[in-house]
């Protein structure tokens, strides 16, 4: 491919990663983390959608959803929740935290992180980053993942909601990635926020590839097109040239296929019609543009292959539910600091 599609969504819903928690538990402990939709707002600003992950550094634990699928951990494996899921980590299969969630809401202001915390049975504590976990039976890291759902994100739907990544399966980058991520949040050095969350980046990516390289020949989703030699070809033209006036046909002739066979190809892989998918994949082009310069709504427009702001406008009011100035007021507010 022309173009690395993959990387490109990435930018486009504005991954960023960073991580909060150093965690220490023994005994019988659980710990209870609510909703994507609750953390969000509490945690990263200017985000409307947070990915959780669970890095264990020393000794084993669960993950799960309840209600819902769970793995069980070794050290230097990872499990990430793609869809925001309620979820638990805990010494045993079933049990569940307290749910008390006062704390979150001070993490983002309090200094520089990770924050440890220890749990020991029912008791959570707050000692001072950088101490030693003495007598702990497991060590973990915990992150997040923020990034944009609206206007449109083609990729969190690929995932499923828990995603395991067994130290083993990956040579040594995952348990290096814990190593690392234990020994910055120990050590307090100058940079290891911003380095911690580079590397949080560099996991989730590797992620998704390794996902989509298991998934089953004949699976159907937005990464089984990317893999699609037909489908992926047109994903690609698309992202690189997202202003251009695309038809399918001449879509079908860049990847070589006739238009009723792409049209059929692509819908039955990623689920909308390619016309559909150009149009959703230029709002989420121009909501990065909104957010992130200060072009005027014309100029993105233009950019994103519309030749007049009113129609433009009408388009991503239907898409989104707002007027693009509008959006992009509230958002920056929403961003800005208290």
């Amino acid at each position: 491919m022309s173009q690395d599609t993959l990387s490109d969504v990435l930018r486009g819903v504005r991954l960023r990663g960073a991580v909060f928690f150093n965690i220490s538990a023994q005994s019988d402990w659980a710990a209870e983390a609510p909703s994507a939709k609750e953390l969000a707002p509490m945690l990263m600003r200017g985000v409307d959608h947070v990915i959780e992950y669970h890095a264990v550094a020393q000794g084993s634990c669960w993950a799960g959803i309840p209600g819902g699928p769970s793995v069980q951990l070794s050290a230097g494996d990872v499990v990430m929740f793609p869809h925001g899921d309620a979820h638990v980590v805990s010494s045993a299969p079933g049990l569940r935290g307290s749910g008390d969630f006062s704390w979150f809401p001070g993490v983002e202001g309090a200094g520089r992180l990770p924050l440890r915390v220890d749990y020991n049975g029912n008791n959570v504590l707050l000692p001072p980053a950088g101490t030693a976990a003495d007598g702990a039976d497991v060590n973990i890291v915990c992150g997040f993942l923020g990034l944009d759902l609206q206007p449109f994100n083609p990729l969190i739907d690929a995932l499923p909601r828990l995603l395991h990544l067994r130290a083993s399966e990956d040579g040594a980058w995952i348990a290096k990635f814990t190593q690392q991520a234990v020994a910055e949040s120990h050590a307090q050095r100058a940079g290891g926020e911003a380095m911690l969350a580079r590397m949080s980046e560099m996991m989730f990516v590797d992620a998704v590839r390794r996902y989509a390289d298991q998934l089953p020949t004949q699976s159907a989703g937005w990464l089984a097109g990317l893999r699609d030699r037909f489908v992926g070809r047109a994903l690609a033209l698309m992202h690189e040239h997202p202003a251009k006036e695309w038809t399918v046909e001449e879509l079908g002739r860049h990847a070589g296929l006739s238009r009723s066979a792409l049209h059929d190809r692509f819908v039955q892989l990623v689920g909308v019609a390619p016309m559909q998918y150009l149009a959703q994949w230029r709002m989420q082009a121009a909501a990065r543009m909104l957010l992130e310069t200060r072009a005027t709504v014309a100029a993105i427009a233009l950019d994103v292959g519309y030749d007049s702001e009113a129609a433009f406008a009408r388009a991503f009011k239907r898409m989104v539910g707002k007027p693009p100035g509008v959006w992009r007021r509230e958002r920056d507010a929403a961003a800005a600091p208290e």
